[in-house]
Parts: structure tokens; sequence; C-alpha cells
């Protein structure tokens, strides 16, 4: 199975951005343990690719792991030397796309109207990272002539409407704070993981 289809067999991607420093793994592993099994450090957090070092080392094959927040070339190169295996941005940036493609690494550019998706898909995007998601409403329209491209929505995805993204036809989605932040425990992503997971599966939770 290639990246991109682990990404959207997975179909949720936890965003950790913030100040985790020495703590890297206890979230990671809270995600992990909670079902979630595809997650991005983004390069705007203290020390992020020491931490994708960090969690790669210990996690290995476990989890699918990529670095967000990518707005450079260089900064794809040094993602990839830390060991992420995709790459996500909030937009369309043609250097941080090929620069991707030529490290052998999967690139999630953001786009938000229907000009800018397609332009990343074309430029090389497995999946093009709908952002900001704004509403599950825009999500339907958008996909409606755009139905063969894979998109991710992400920002403002939370577990009162993930369901209604999902139905609007999200492959996937990436969700951050909602999910994990600094602020929560590790027990109390453990549980937010667990529920947003049951919530994409189906499943009801007792």
């Amino acid at each position: 199975m290639t990246t991109a289809e682990r990404i959207l067999e997975a179909r949720l991607v936890a965003i950790l951005r913030g100040d985790y420093s020495g703590r890297w793994l206890d979230y990671a592993g809270a995600l992990l343990q909670g079902g979630v099994s595809v997650m991005e450090i983004t390069l705007n957090s203290p020390g992020a690719l020491d931490g994708i070092k960090e969690v790669r080392a210990a996690l290995g094959d476990r989890i699918l792991l990529g670095a967000g927040t990518v707005l450079t070339a260089d900064e794809v190169a040094r993602a990839a030397d830390a060991g992420a295996e995709f790459i996500v941005a909030p937009d369309t940036d043609e250097a941080v796309i090929e620069a991707a493609l030529a490290r052998g690494l999967v690139a999630i550019p953001g786009a938000f109207t229907p000009t800018e998706i397609k332009r990343a898909y074309r430029l090389g995007a497995a999946v093009v990272k709908l952002f900001p998601a704004q509403s599950p409403d825009y999500l339907r329209a958008v996909r409606a002539p755009l139905d063969a491209i894979p998109l991710m929505a992400t920002g403002g995805v939370d577990l009162d409407n993930v369901v209604a993204f999902m139905a609007a036809g999200a492959n996937a989605v990436g969700i951050g704070s909602h999910l994990v932040r600094p602020g929560l425990s590790p027990d109390e992503v453990l549980t937010r993981a667990t529920r947003f997971v049951a919530a994409i599966s189906g499943k009801q939770l007792a």
C-alpha cells in the first residue's frame, strides 16, 4: 500500500502543532493507542524536526508520519532528512510540491477554490488539503465537479461536524486542536482520538 493509500484508508490525520518538547512520544503514543496512525508535526512547532526524528525512531512503521506547514523546498529537504513520509502545506507552492516528489514524498498542498484545487492536483498532489474547510456545504459544492480529486478537509473540523464532512465527500480530515494540543493531557488525547475514530468509522461508543 502506498503512502497516499494509507492516508486515504485511515481517513484521519492528527496535526500536532505547538510546544511538545520532551513529550512528543507521550502524545503520539496516545494518538496511536486511540486508533490514529497517521500524524503530521507542523514545522512551526518548537523542535519539530527533532520531534519527527524521535517519533519516527520510536514508533517506526506503526505510524505514518509527515511534516506540516511546509513552506519552502528547503523545509521539504529538512523534513525528509528527519524522517517525514509526506508533506502538508497550507498553500499550493510548485517548488514545494516538486521538492517533495523529488524526495519520494507524498505532497498534500492546501487549496480552497476549485481553480486552486485543480492546479494543485495537476502539479502532482496525491491528496489536496481543502483549507480552510469552511463547512460541509462548501465541501459538497466543490466536490460535485471535482469528484476525482482526493480531498482532505482541514480547518474547523471537530467532533460535532466530522461525520457531516465525511458525508459531504471528504476522503480524509486533518484535525488539530480539537484532537490534540499541548494543553490536553495524553489521557484526554486518547479519549478524543477514540471518539474521532469511532465517529469516522460509524461506530457508537457506550
